[in-house]
């Protein structure tokens, strides 16, 4: 069973830097997720990646590219996977947040995180000490206006005056704090519609993920959070077609691979382990592959 007992909704992560994906790629594989019955369509945000052992690589930007996402799509959720705090002033990125709200017709799940990668903070000169300080302070500011509210905060690191989202949001933007550390947690648990954890931070395993969700539950504890009314999101790294890869592959967290029976029998697992969404990063991540998937998504149904 899910956390909420309802059946477990199905995510896909749109390309971020596997290989250079154009608009008009790009497109194709959101239409086609939307027409293959998925629930929702995730990307990434970061800015460049080096120094990894890999070739140089950056994906598209985040905002722009969930804007035009939320314009030629119509009924599945959006969301950054998830939006770094400290790339933009927070409450710039709620404006950015809300415009993309109102685009989608109210179809933002507004994901947030307080970053990782040092490399992308130095190559477009923002700071990269106190993270989880700038990311409180930011989350301070960012729930508030989500909400639709006024905010003035006078913060060591960012400060507002009467701040407030013009044009008014129809309806507020729920959000889902993507991070495991305590700290993160005790910020943004209380006020988050949804926790996420990447793939590789439980072994892509429903043990390792009905693990790390104990954890979870027990923080909502911590934070005077019900943990009933938070919806889990896992991130599960799929091999779509064999002998395919446009990631690295770690023993430390092997691909969910084989038949569509096989792969949909492995992910219910996810869901008895406490998984309410699951959303799939998919290996390769085509449009064929996309819609490949098609039949999975129904089988979980």
């Amino acid at each position: 069973m899910t956390t909420s007992g309802a059946p477990v909704r199905i995510g896909v992560q749109l390309p971020e830097v596997e290989r250079i994906v154009g608009w008009p790629e790009l497109r194709r594989i959101a239409i086609a997720a939307e027409a293959s019955g998925f629930d929702s369509l995730w990307v990434g945000d970061h800015l460049l990646y080096r120094n990894d052992g890999r070739p140089e690589r950056g994906p598209h930007e985040c905002w722009t590219t969930l804007a035009a996402v939320a314009a030629v799509t119509e009924r599945v959720e959006i969301g950054p996977l998830v939006a770094c705090a400290s790339f933009h002033p927070p409450a710039v990125l709620a404006k950015q947040a809300a415009n993309v709200q109102e685009i989608s017709n109210g179809r933002l799940m507004l994901g947030l995180g307080a970053g990782w990668n040092e490399a992308e903070y130095a190559a477009f000169g923002l700071p990269y000490e106190k993270r989880i300080s700038r990311f409180a302070e930011a989350f301070a500011i960012i729930a508030p206006l989500a909400r639709g509210e006024r905010v003035t905060l006078k913060g060591e690191y960012f400060s507002v005056d009467d701040a407030v989202l013009l044009p008014p949001l129809t309806k507020p933007i729920p959000l889902m704090i993507g991070s495991n550390g305590p700290r993160m947690l005790s910020i943004a648990l209380r006020e988050s519609a949804a926790w996420n954890t990447w793939y590789a931070s439980y072994g892509n395993t429903p043990e390792g993920f009905a693990a790390l969700n104990a954890e979870i539950t027990a923080a909502c504890g911590l934070a005077g959070r019900e943990p009933r009314t938070l919806r889990r999101s896992a991130c599960v790294l799929v091999r779509v077609e064999e002998g395919a890869s446009e990631r690295p592959l770690d023993e430390a967290h092997p691909p969910v691979a084989g038949s569509t029976a096989e792969i949909a029998a492995r992910l219910r697992e996810f869901a008895d382990a406490g998984a309410d969404e699951i959303i799939i990063v998919a290996n390769p991540i085509t449009e064929r592959a996309v819609r490949s998937l098609g039949d999975l998504v129904a089988a979980l149904r």
